[in-house]
């Protein structure tokens, strides 16, 4: 049995270890949930361009006085960096379709291991549709999950094959959650880092898709 973790210390240890994964200059775009708290953890010494899908390039984290004129697409309060732009969202999204992004994180309902992603429709509850997941994921050069372990009955989010419907088919690179870091490596999803709370044995006994294990395992970073 995995360890239980208060849910704002996982939260933002995955928010976390995704901010310091950001490569400098990378043009970064966060979905709502866990996603949208990698803002508060940027590297100072990184320039990263975060932009949402509702039109805004160059977005901060939330500042100490929100102005609701600034909103990203999930509706969570932001700031305006210096030299940012505010467009409209028919050219936010070409600059998604266009291949422009260097990285999106999205959450997700579940990911199996040829890196499908179903992200958007949990049975029997009415949405309006996937929105700009399905751009986000096709555009992005990499596409990081952000996730709990575990969902809320304790079954694991990492599956061998997603049962939802997909967002994306073989488009995740890399998964965080609160005890590990998994790259898809070779076509293989493979486990890079692991929490200090929990065992190799433990870590695969609670997931469900099948991981290879890097020889080069180490601690999660961030933590």
């Amino acid at each position: 049995m995995l360890p239980a973790l208060d849910d704002e210390i996982v939260r933002h240890r995955i928010a976390k270890r995704i901010a310091l994964d950001l490569e400098d200059q990378a043009v970064v775009n966060l979905g709502i949930g866990i996603p949208t708290l990698v803002s508060d953890y940027l590297p100072s010494d990184r320039h990263i361009v975060l932009q949402t899908e509702n039109g805004v390039i160059g977005a901060g984290p939330i500042p100490e006085k929100p102005d609701l004129r600034f909103i990203g697409a999930g509706g969570r309060p932001l700031s305006l960096v210096p030299g940012s732009s505010i467009v409209a969202s028919d050219f936010s999204f070409g600059l998604i379709r266009g291949g422009h992004l260097d990285a999106t994180v999205l959450g997700t309902l579940e990911v199996d291991e040829e890196g499908s992603l179903a992200n958007w429709w949990i049975p029997g509850k009415l949405v309006p549709g996937m929105g700009g997941a399905m751009d986000l994921v096709t555009g992005a050069k990499n596409v990081y999950v952000a996730t709990t372990h575990l969902d809320k009955k304790g079954r694991p989010k990492l599956v061998k094959k997603c049962t939802l419907p997909l967002t994306g088919v073989g488009v995740v690179t890399t998964i965080v959650t609160e005890f590990c870091v998994v790259r898809r490596q070779e076509g293989k999803m493979t486990l890079c880092e692991i929490a200090p709370e929990v065992s190799v044995e433990e870590l695969l006994a609670n997931t469900g898709m099948t991981l290879a294990v890097s020889r080069e395992l180490r601690t999660m970073l961030g933590i």
